[in-house]
């Protein structure tokens, strides 16, 4: 799973692939109706692999939230009223008990799930992969894999 080549783009609903990059921009097309757009410099956008959650003792990136969700559901798909607060709290707090519940929002819980949903359904959630390579890396320990990774986002929050 390369969370680096899907994006969300600020001010648009979905999630969106990258096709291309151009001279002014990128080409994207949407996960959702499959439409191609190019995507000027100046559009805010943030690629999945660089977001992160808030915890309490640190951020956690979302590509583990989203391993987590699809091992809490057993890989099917969130069914939930995600209208409901409480609901929607209780079921990302089994999955990430230790999210910090003051700066992660129930609208960014509700993203998350959304786009869990939509990667699953469009079978771009394969985590096979990840173990297969970490069991071929048995230098480099996984935790200091994890934490280069949170020093190499820019900052980037589910709250965007």
């Amino acid at each position: 799973m390369d969370l680096s080549q899907i994006i969300s783009i600020a001010g648009k609903s979905g999630l969106y692939r990258i096709l291309n990059q151009s001279r002014g921009g990128v080409i994207v097309t949407s996960l959702t109706d499959g439409k191609k757009t190019a995507i000027g410099q100046t559009q805010r956008v943030s690629a999945l692999s660089d977001i992160s959650v808030y915890t309490v003792e640190g951020d956690i990136l979302l590509e583990e939230i989203l391993k987590r969700i699809h091992d809490q559901t057993g890989g099917e798909a969130v069914i939930i009223d995600i209208k409901d607060d409480n609901v929607v709290r209780d079921f990302f707090t089994m999955a990430v008990p230790e999210h910090d519940e003051e700066r992660v929002y129930h609208s960014d819980i509700r993203k998350i799930i959304k786009w869990y949903n939509n990667l699953l359904d469009k079978n771009m959630l394969d985590f096979s992969e990840e173990k297969a390579e970490g069991d071929d890396n048995t230098e480099t320990p996984a935790s200091d894999a994890t934490e280069d990774s949170k020093n190499d986002t820019d900052g980037e929050k589910a709250s965007e």
